[in-house]
Order: C-alpha cells, then sequence, then structure tokens
C-alpha cells in the first residue's frame, strides 16, 4: 500500500505538502519521503524509514531545510521515495503507488531495448518499483507519452505524481483507477493526493477526482489542464471503503464512515441473533458495528480498546510471527463489558485468522458467553494482484484457500466458494467458524456491500471476493478466476 500527495502553490508549499502526507500515514508503515524544487532550481529531497516512528515525527526537523513553492510527497510500503532523475526529458522528481505484477517482465525490455540500468537497492534487495516506472517515462518523447507507456505496459496499478524542473505539477492516476486522486484548490494553490480527508484542514475545496488513467497538470493559479483523457472503464478498489480508505475521505463522491454504516446496517438486516451488544474490531470494525447497532436496536459496546500509538497493522508484516504479536498486543479488552455477555463482533475482513482467532480465546477466557462474528466483506479467496493490500507472499495465506487446498488440492474450481447461496461456500464458512472457535459467522453478501459504497458493481473491483475484473479478459462474464483459468487472456 502506499499514499502521496502533491502542492503547487504561489507561496512557500512546504507546510502543506507536509501536513498533506502525513494525512496518509495509515496507508504504510516502511518509508516517507518529500522532493520541493527550490528557487534556484535543484530539488532538495528527503525520505526516511517510519517504520518505528511515525512521519510528522521523522520529518518535523527537515522541516527549515525545505522552502520551494511546488513539492510532492510519499508514504511508501515499497522502496525509498520520491525519486530525483536526469533524463533527456530533463530533471523530474517521481512517486508511485500500486503494484507491478509483470515488473521483471518490464526490466527485461528496459535491458534489450534501452540498454537501461536500474539501481538495485541492497536495503530493500530489489529495483524498486519507482525507479522501473522513472526508467519506463525517460524512454519516450515527453512526459504525458511516458505515463501513457506507463498505462499500457503495467499489469496491476500505478498512480504517479511527477515534478519536473520548471515546478509543473502533473498527477496520473492508474489505469483503471483502482486508487483515487482527488484534486483540491484553495487561493493560490492547488493540491492532488489520495484522501480527501487532509483538504479541509489545509484550506483547500474540492475540485474533483481524476478519472481511470486521466493526466492531468495543475497551476498556482487554479487551473487543471487534462494532458490524457480519462478511460471509459473503472475498478476501484471496494477494500477503499470496507477497510483501509480513512473514515472522514470519499472516494467518486462516496464517503467512507457513511459507508461503513450501511454495511453494518446490511449485515444486521440478515442476522436473527439475540445478543446483548454490538461491538466492532477497531478501527474500521467500529464503524460497521454503529450501523448494525443502529439497525438491529442493540446497544453498541467497546469491549476492546486499540492501543494505536506505536502498533502496525497486523496484516502488513509478512513474517507469521511478526503478525501474531502484533495482533495480540495492540487489543486490550474490558472485562467489565465482556464477562456473561452475548456479543456480536464486527470487522471488516478475514486474511490469514491471525488476530480473529486470538481475540476470540481471549474473549472466552474474559467470561464471554457467545461471540458472534459479523464480516463486512465476502470471504477473500483471491490475493489481490493490483494494488496488494493484503501483502500475503502467497494465495495460501488466505484462510479461504487453505481450507480449499485441504478440502479439495489445488487447481479447482473456485467459482463455487464464491456463491455465498451454495453449499461449498457454507462448508468454507463452517470451517473458518470452527478454526476461530466462534458461536457463528457469517460474511457479507456482495450485492450488499455494492449498495452500500453506492457505485454500480462495474466499477468496482471485487477480484479479491470474486476472482472478476475489468482487466482481466471475459471474466466478467462469469469465469472462474484464478491462474490456471482457461479463459485467462482470451
Amino acid at each position: 500500500m502506499g499514499g502521496l500527495c502533491g502542492v503547487v502553490s504561489k507561496v512557500d508549499c512546504t507546510l502543506d505538502l507536509f501536513f498533506g502526507t502525513d494525512y496518509h500515514s495509515h496507508l504504510g508503515t516502511h518509508r516517507g519521503g518529500m522532493a520541493v524544487l527550490q528557487k534556484n532550481g535543484t530539488f532538495h529531497r528527503s525520505i526516511h524509514n517510519i517504520q518505528n516512528a511515525p512521519f510528522r515525527s521523522k520529518f518535523e526537523n527537515d522541516l527549515a531545510k525545505f522552502e520551494g513553492n511546488s513539492g510532492i510527497g510519499v508514504i511508501s510500503d515499497t522502496d525509498p521515495q520520491p525519486l530525483v532523475m536526469c533524463s533527456h526529458l530533463g530533471t523530474f522528481a517521481l512517486v508511485t503507488v500500486g503494484l507491478i505484477e509483470n515488473i521483471e517482465e518490464i526490466k527485461k525490455e528496459l535491458f534489450d531495448r534501452n540498454a537501461a540500468q536500474l539501481q538495485y537497492s541492497t536495503t530493500s534487495g530489489m529495483v524498486g518499483p519507482t525507479e522501473v516506472v522513472s526508467a519506463l517515462i525517460a524512454t519516450q518523447s515527453s512526459f504525458v507519452e511516458g505515463v501513457k507507456y506507463v498505462q499500457e505496459k503495467v499489469r496491476g496499478s500505478c498512480t504517479i505524481l511527477l515534478l519536473d524542473e520548471h515546478g509543473h505539477l502533473y498527477a496520473a492516476r492508474d489505469k483503471y483507477g483502482r486508487t483515487p486522486i482527488i484534486i483540491g484548490k484553495k487561493d493560490g494553490s492547488m493540491i492532488a493526493l489520495q484522501e480527501s480527508c487532509a483538504m479541509p484542514n489545509l484550506g483547500y475545496k474540492y475540485v474533483r477526482d481524476l478519472g481511470p488513467g486521466e493526466m492531468v497538470e495543475l497551476s498556482a493559479e487554479g487551473d487543471v489542464t487534462t494532458l490524457i483523457e480519462p478511460g471509459e472503464e473503472m475498478a476501484i478498489c471496494s477494500f477503499l471503503w470496507v477497510y483501509y480508505g480513512y473514515p472522514a475521505s470519499s472516494y467518486e463522491g462516496r464517503n467512507v464512515e457513511m459507508a461503513r454504516y450501511r454495511c453494518g446496517g446490511a449485515l444486521a438486516k440478515r442476522d436473527n441473533v439475540k445478543i446483548d451488544a454490538a461491538c466492532g474490531i477497531p478501527d474500521s470494525g467500529t464503524s460497521h458495528a454503529l450501523g448494525y447497532a443502529h439497525e438491529a436496536g442493540v446497544k453498541f459496546a467497546r469491549p476492546f480498546v486499540k492501543y494505536t500509538p506505536t502498533w502496525a497493522r497486523s496484516f502488513m508484516p509478512q513474517d507469521q510471527r511478526q503478525r501474531e504479536h502484533v495482533a495480540s498486543m495492540k487489543l486490550i479488552p474490558i472485562p467489565g463489558l465482556i464477562q456473561n455477555k452475548k456479543l456480536v463482533f464486527c470487522d471488516d475482513s478475514i486474511v490469514r485468522g491471525t488476530q480473529l482467532g486470538k481475540q476470540a480465546a481471549r474473549l472466552y477466557e474474559s467470561g464471554c458467553l457467545e461471540t458472534h462474528m459479523r464480516i463486512a466483506c465476502p470471504p477473500l479467496v483471491f490475493p489481490c494482484r493490483f494494488i496488494n493490500f493484503s501483502r500475503s507472499k502467497n494465495e495460501y495465506d488466505l484462510i479461504t484457500r487453505r481450507y480449499i487446498r485441504g478440502h479439495e488440492g489445488e487447481n479447482v474450481d473456485l467459482s463455487k466458494y464464491t456463491n455465498a447461496d451454495g453449499e461449498e461456500y457454507k462448508k468454507m464458512v463452517e470451517f473458518i467458524r470452527e478454526k476461530l472457535n466462534l458461536t457463528s459467522l457469517q460474511f457479507q453478501r456482495l450485492e450488499d456491500l455494492v449498495k452500500a459504497i453506492g457505485l454500480d458493481e462495474t466499477k468496482l473491483c471485487t477480484y479479491c471476493w470474486t476472482g472478476r475484473d475489468v482487466s482481466l479478459k471475459g471474466e466478467r462474464k462469469g469465469c472462474a478466476a484464478c491462474k490456471n483459468c482457461p479463459c485467462a487472456g482470451k
């Protein structure tokens, strides 16, 4: 994951850039960076590791060194960014967010056709995706043609902010609009970012969302010049509203917190369990639980509180022991709200089952009589291949896929495990319930989630639940999607 922010202004942009980037800190835990074009025409850049301290504290001492009217910032879980590159197009700074599934193929093409050389990071042990994107751009005759080339070549997604040596700020949303780019404006300044919640406190007014694949240039005078027209097909990530989008943000005009209330309400409408209270697994589960409690007419309670200052999101670490440690440490129970109670818990999703299994055990240890889990999205059957929100090493990190492999083996038709009315789906859900020691378990139905978000399903990426996506030819027509699917690529 990751988030980005760019500002162009008639005055110094440093504070807006700093706070605008900081508002994206929930999207990543590895590195943060800023680059500002100084008055002498050179870039000043700073990058920090934010694994053990937040972006804001790492950069506060750097602020006095930054001065300029245009800049870009990023929270990154991939490579150190921003990059400052020198090419035949001039010197430019670049940040990216996304997932390049075919990065090795692109690297080979750069080596074979362009005799390119790419910097290998001994810290991360790889050639960073932003490095590859910058090299692709530099093979073309202009920044516009370079971005078009990136959109053509990349399988997955790539959203870009680019700042050239003349102070021109360009924003380009990924081809299918999987991640948002939102434009804001105030007197003498414009901003481009992913989280619209950053704008009000910085004095910016919403202008518009970029369309899928759209590229624009922003000016301090308030102009938004479209350089690449938006595409007709969009597949914005549904998980923005389920989990990782910030509650105060809106994407495509749909607010995150309100969508989560509707998700919780939809879960309650399909439920008839007798409980003492509805509760949420913090943070995103809290919003879903509020919607559930309102619709069901039951009390809302917080039997778990989250210690937020230092713990990363537990789905992010790839090491299983680290995930388990984070999951067990960050939630603190309140026994008085648990003992002798029958409780519904709402959570955003079940990825590996790391958190819920441990928390269920703690609930019973604290005297909970019944633990009913309600999940705000359908079961995750396919690892994300477009923005990598789950950070899974392989598909069998998913508890659903471990069940399917144990039940049927590999290379099976997965579509029957995405049909909420089918017997195989129900058996899978029952396995997960038993595995996590829950009294009952229900997942959101896809049609209810789509309705809660408020966009047409054809505009949403639902791949992780259905295996269907607009970029996978034929698969929106009902094909069971997996890497062995006979329709893939046709």
